[in-house]
């Protein structure tokens, strides 16, 4: 049955209203801007034009280029819609650009005192010029009027009229309205068609997850050439599903095997339903850590890039522990009911030992752990190497993560203790730190048994080496066990020496 999804949590839901709250926001920005800000930018601007045009006439006048002024300025009049007076030290007119500009002057009593522009509002004053903000009354338009005096004694009129700074926001903000509506739908069409694109991969992504929570890894994510997040993790999820199809089809073929031989050994169905069980202990919190993983790829699937990365590498984590589980559980179940045969070959124990420790030295580093041998001469002995290399590995591996400091020491103590007479040698490890209490020293060696429950899964291991060290010693009826000793714990196992 198909999961239903809230519409309100809704991707493509969740999309549309955020970027049509962005719109909004912009759009309520701009008519701020407009209310606010563009009236006192265009009257700025028409001021510094004034000062320019005033600034080119009084330029041309001290240079003697007054014969090409006239010209000049009915260029400058046409360009900028300007009125332009320019009089005489008689105060006679010599250029006007407008002749109900003059007209306007002889209504204001001809501007007989200097930079006396009639009635209206001062804007700038300088002192070579005066700027006023005026309304003609007959026509009922306002302009913004320039009265200097140049260099040479003439005086200079400009004048420029301004349309209704209010009447142009309120249009502006008319447009800004209607751009947003239709902005807002466009939006819509185009959300809804980018999010199908978007959350479709990631449904069918979280429809595979599932499917592979159940063990049903026959559906496949399509990639594509794309290199973004989403076919990435496509890649990802298929991968962990190839591993999880190969590991699951490992357990049927071994089910598979030992069901062949129950004919053969009563002991098998022990065996197998031993395996099961385990298996099916052991398997319930990764799948479970997937299949959460995986569900929540959608729930997240606005999260940062970041995010989702950690999610796709949380679940192949999860995948290789359950296939490395499932293969030592295999390797421990074979060891204990004999169905693993054994190459005996002669080695040094003591060469062994030291790759071991080589192979471990950058966590030794970490924890500031000395490793003491007590004897380096080469002792031969006759086993399967691999098993016994497994079987040091475990036991120092052991040490690592239990070795605590005591007298203000940390440390590993590797011996080989030689019984000529007995035909043995006794490898034993020891490390500094707590003792192991006396009802859990019978249990530790039983599968999936953890003497600190509370350790994490990275670091407290799968329960099964000490199993494997039982299992393997078994088989060459040798000795093994553990030893409480004053500063700390010792591990130990036989082997039989090389016969001359």
């Amino acid at each position: 049955m198909k999961e239903k999804i809230n519409p309100l949590k809704s991707v493509r839901v969740r999309l549309f209203f955020t970027l049509s709250l962005v719109i909004v926001v912009i759009i309520l920005f701009l008519i701020l801007v407009n209310n606010f800000v563009l009236g006192k930018f265009y009257l700025y601007s028409k001021r510094q034009t004034l000062k320019s045009v005033y600034e080119t006439v009084n330029d041309y006048y001290n240079k003697q280029q007054g014969e090409n002024l006239e010209k000049q300025l009915e260029q400058i009049a046409i360009q900028n819609n300007f009125d332009i007076l320019i009089r005489n030290n008689e105060n006679v007119n010599i250029y006007t650009s407008n002749k109900d500009f003059y007209s306007t002057f002889g209504q204001m009593n001809e501007m007989t005192s200097r930079f006396n522009t009639g009635a209206g509002e001062i804007i700038e004053r300088s002192e070579n010029f005066v700027i006023t903000e005026i309304k003609d009354s007959r026509n009922g338009i306002t302009y913004i009027l320039l009265a200097s005096i140049l260099d040479n004694g003439y005086l200079l009129y400009i004048r420029i009229p301004i349309t209704s700074i209010q009447e142009s926001v309120k249009i502006s903000n008319n447009f800004l309205y209607l751009m947003a509506g239709f902005t807002i739908l466009i939006a819509a069409v185009i959300v809804s068609y980018v999010s199908r694109k978007f959350t479709d991969p990631i449904l069918q992504l979280n429809d595979i997850a599932k499917k592979m929570a159940n063990l049903d890894f026959s559906h496949k994510y399509q990639t594509t050439d794309t290199d973004d997040e989403i076919n990435n993790l496509g890649k990802s999820i298929n991968v962990m599903s190839d591993k999880l199809e190969k590991t699951i089809k490992q357990l049927r073929s071994s089910n598979i095997e030992l069901e062949k031989d129950i004919e053969e050994k009563s002991k098998i169905d022990e065996m197998r339903k031993s395996f099961i069980s385990d298996v099916s202990h052991e398997l319930k919190t990764p799948i479970a850590l997937i299949q959460g993983y995986s569900e929540g790829l959608l729930e997240n699937v606005n999260s940062d890039e970041e995010s989702r990365k950690f999610y796709s590498e949380v679940i192949l984590d999860e995948t290789n522990k359950m296939d490395k589980l499932v293969k030592q559980l295999l390797e421990l179940m074979k060891l204990e009911y004999g169905k693993r045969e054994f190459n005996d070959t002669k080695f040094n124990i003591v060469e062994v030992e030291k790759e071991v420790i080589r192979k471990s030295q950058v966590i030794l580093e970490e924890r500031a752990i000395k490793v003491e041998f007590d004897t380096l001469e080469e002792i031969n002995v006759v086993a399967d190497d691999f098993y016994i290399e497994q079987v040091i590995t475990n036991y120092i591996t052991n040490a690592i993560k239990h070795a605590k400091e005591v007298d203000g020491k940390k440390v590993i103590e590797i011996k080989n203790e030689v019984d000529i007479k007995q035909n043995k040698v006794e490898v034993k490890v020891f490390n500094t730190g707590d003792n192991i209490s006396e009802d859990q020293i019978g249990r530790i060696w039983n599968r999936f048994y953890k003497i600190d429950e509370s350790r994490n899964r990275t670091d407290g291991g799968s329960g099964i080496g000490l199993a494997f060290v039982k299992a393997v010693m078994n088989h060459y009826k040798n000795s093994y066990g553990v030893i409480n000793k004053e500063k700390g714990v010792e591990f130990y196992f036989d082997l039989n020496l090389e016969i001359d």
